[in-house]
């Protein structure tokens, strides 16, 4: 094991040092000059097993590329230590060293150090969270990267990966896409499908908005001149209206009522007492 780990010193050097979690590394053996950060050191935590898994794909395959299998894998195992994974790190590098396991690739060794440190709490954790995804108000395509965050890892794949994304999107979306001629069928088809058609049916009701508010600019300003001009007619035909003239009983004044009756054809100078007084 002393060999081995004189042999990851060594590599250490060639690809930029024992740096620490986050550092820079500029240039590689390669003559790539892209600056990569290094993996965190990895103690055996489970919940950090995803991230140290990511981080050392990406230093692998921008920095490592030309590098054999073995000096990847040492590569990687420099990063691992403290806790419960400084164990298995020297049960590893005992069995490359006696020839007793040979891996076919850095991917094949990722693939057994995440089985080792993630257990199956972290699964049922994943799935538990895949289950309860809904894309509510969000976008599709902000929901489709949550999916996929949550289903890898999950367990989830194939068909029962494909029936939690639909019961997770939108039924109006949904039902359209099993509605249709050629419904899609795979995971990826559904991912694109499903977001070309969020993505129309959101453009599609904006230009409505969009519409409704121009129409009702242009109905708003005929109101508006109406109620201004109103006024104005209101004053001129009461201006126009002759003066009503009150009419009522004429008055009696200076009339006096006497008691009179008319008599015809009494004697001489008939007709003559009218007014006469009665006797």
């Amino acid at each position: 094991m002393v060999a081995m780990q004189a042999q990851i010193q060594a590599l250490l050097a060639a690809v930029g040092g024992g740096a620490g979690a986050g550092d820079i590394v500029r240039g590689s053996n390669d003559g790539s000059h892209m600056e990569v950060a290094k993996p965190a050191i990895f103690n055996g935590e489970a919940g950090k097993v995803g991230g140290f898994i990511t981080a050392c794909r990406l230093f692998l395959r921008i920095k490592m590329r030309r590098n054999t299998v073995e000096e990847q894998v040492q590569w990687i195992l420099s990063y691992v230590q403290g806790g419960s994974a400084d164990v298995w790190k020297e049960n590893v590098m005992e069995e490359i060293e006696a020839e007793e396991v040979e891996y076919e690739s850095a991917e094949d060794f990722l693939t057994c150090l995440k089985k080792k440190f993630r257990g199956g709490e972290e699964e049922s954790v994943k799935a538990a969270e895949l289950r309860k995804l809904e894309q509510g108000g969000r976008t599709m395509e902000e929901f489709v990267q949550e999916f996929k965050r949550a289903a890898r890892g999950s367990g989830y794949e194939g068909r029962p990966l494909v029936e939690e994304f639909k019961r997770g999107i939108n039924g109006g979306i949904r039902r359209k896409l099993m509605e249709a001629e050629n419904p899609p069928t795979s995971i990826e088809q559904w991912y694109k499908r499903a977001t070309a058609l969020d993505r129309n049916w959101r453009e599609s009701r904006r230009e409505k908005e969009r519409l409704r508010g121009k129409k009702e600019a242009m109905g708003s300003a005929p109101k508006q001149e109406q109620k201004q001009s109103l006024p104005r007619l209101l004053v001129w035909q009461r201006r126009q209206m002759p003066q009503q003239v009150t009419m009522g009983p004429t008055p009696m004044e200076g009339i006096k009522r006497t008691n009179a009756v008319v008599v015809r054809g009494q004697g001489q100078g008939a007709g003559q007492g009218v007014g006469a007084p009665l006797r």
